[in-house]
C-alpha cells in the first residue's frame, strides 16, 4: 500500500508563462464497438484535446503551473453513421502545497453520452447558446472541474463556475437525456443542482477544510493535518442526516477514499476512534477500505 505520508518533498520553482485553465488528456475508447481502428475516433480524440486545452473558459489567466490537471475518457458503446452512445469518465486533481503529490479532486462517471458528431466538425463553445450534446457534456464537466478546483483552494471559490454549468444543463434540456429531473439522481442536471443546493453546503465546505486546512499543511505537520482531515470529514455528518446516502456524498468519496485510507493507514498515529465509525456510517459502501484505518 502506498504511503501517503512519504510521498511529501519539496515542490521546485516554478514556471511562470501565460496559458489556458487546463492540462486535459481526452481518450476515445471505441473497443466495444467492435470497429475501434475506424479513423474517426482517433480525429474526436485530437479535436476533443485541442477544444478542451485551447478554449479559454474564464476571464481569469492561469501561469502553466496552475493549470488544472484533468482526464476524460469517452467510451463508445455503439455508433452508427454520425450517432454515437456511451460514457464519459471524468476525473481532475490539484498539487498538494509544499510537495510532488497530487491529490484527487474529481472521479465521476457520467454515464448517460449521447451525441452526433461528423469527422472534423467544428467544435466551438457558446456560453449563452446551445451548440450540440457533445459541446454541452464536455463544456459542462469543463466547468465542474474547475469549480471543484475553486472550491478546494478558497470557501465556495467555484460558484461562478457552478452557475455557468448550470446554465449549461438549462439550454441543453432539448437534447433529453442527463439534463432534466427526469434523467435520474446521479444525471448532470442533479449533480449541479446539488452543488449549487444549501442541503448540501457541507460537501463545499468539506472539499474547502480537507485540503486547506489538512493536505495543504502535511508536509510541515503530518500529524496536524491528518488530525484537521479527521475533524473537517465529521462535517459531513450533518449532510448526512439531511440526505442519508446522497448522490454528492458518493462523488465525494469515489474521489476520496482511496486517499483517506493511504493517509490514515501510515504515518504518525493520530485519535481517530471516532473518524472510522463516522467513516461507515456515512460511506458504508468503501467499508472494505475503513479497515485499513489505523488507530
Amino acid at each position: 500500500m502506498r504511503k501517503f505520508i512519504f510521498l511529501l518533498s519539496l515542490i521546485g520553482l516554478f514556471q511562470t508563462s501565460i496559458g489556458q485553465e487546463l492540462n486535459c488528456t481526452v481518450k476515445v475508447i471505441a473497443d466495444l464497438t467492435g470497429r475501434q481502428n475506424n479513423v474517426v475516433f482517433k480525429t474526436l480524440e485530437q479535436q476533443l484535446t485541442e477544444f478542451v486545452n485551447n478554449t479559454k473558459w474564464t476571464s481569469q489567466e492561469y501561469k502553466s503551473n496552475e493549470k488544472i490537471d484533468c482526464s476524460m475518457v469517452i467510451t463508445i458503446n455503439a455508433y452508427d453513421n454520425d450517432n454515437f452512445t456511451g460514457s464519459i469518465q471524468v476525473s481532475s486533481s490539484r498539487p498538494v502545497f509544499n510537495s510532488t503529490y497530487t491529490t484527487p479532486i474529481l472521479n465521476f462517471n457520467d454515464k448517460d453520452f449521447n451525441f452526433k458528431y461528423l469527422e472534423f466538425q467544428n467544435i466551438i463553445f457558446n456560453p449563452n447558446q446551445y451548440e450540440s450534446n457533445l459541446v454541452s457534456v464536455i463544456a459542462f464537466h469543463v466547468y465542474i472541474i474547475l469549480g471543484l478546483d475553486a472550491d478546494s483552494y478558497k470557501l465556495n471559490g467555484g460558484l461562478d463556475h457552478f452557475k455557468q454549468a448550470q446554465i449549461i444543463a438549462n439550454f441543453s434540456q432539448q437534447a433529453g437525456s442527463g439534463w432534466t429531473l427526469q434523467s435520474g439522481p446521479q444525471s448532470r442536471f442533479t449533480l449541479v443542482a446539488d452543488l449549487l443546493s444549501p442541503t448540501y453546503e457541507e460537501y463545499r465546505s468539506t472539499m474547502y477544510n480537507y485540503h486547506i486546512n489538512g493536505l495543504d499543511i502535511m508536509a510541515d505537520d503530518p500529524r496536524l493535518g491528518k488530525e484537521q482531515i479527521a475533524s473537517h470529514l465529521q462535517d459531513l455528518l450533518s449532510m448526512h442526516r439531511r440526505r442519508p446516502n446522497s448522490f454528492l456524498m458518493r462523488v465525494f468519496f469515489d474521489a476520496k477514499s482511496d486517499e483517506i485510507t493511504d493517509i490514515f493507514g501510515g504515518g504518525p498515529n493520530v485519535n481517530i476512534a471516532e473518524l472510522s465509525d463516522l467513516l461507515n456510517n456515512i460511506a458504508p459502501t468503501y467499508s472494505t477500505k475503513w479497515k485499513s484505518i489505523r488507530f
